[in-house]
């Protein structure tokens, strides 16, 4: 599932947000917030404040299959 997906899905279960509004809440306009939806361009600093605002945890890492190790 793409980052897109998870958002969207995320925004629909915090009260069917419109992604404008999400865009206000980050303090971005909607044309940015855009641009950056349809390209998937997130850096973990901006999923980590898309977090905070949808009062969610973001968790990215690296899970090594052989040993369950997470960097």
């Amino acid at each position: 599932m793409s980052m897109i997906e998870k958002i969207r899905i995320l925004l629909v279960k915090r009260g069917n947000i419109s992604e404008a509004e999400l865009a206000r809440r980050l303090g971005d306009s909607p044309q940015n917030f855009n641009a950056k939806m349809k390209r998937d361009n997130f850096t973990d600093k901006d999923l980590q404040r898309i977090a905070e605002v949808l009062d969610c945890t973001f968790k990215a890492t690296f899970r090594m299959n052989d040993t369950g190790e997470e960097i």
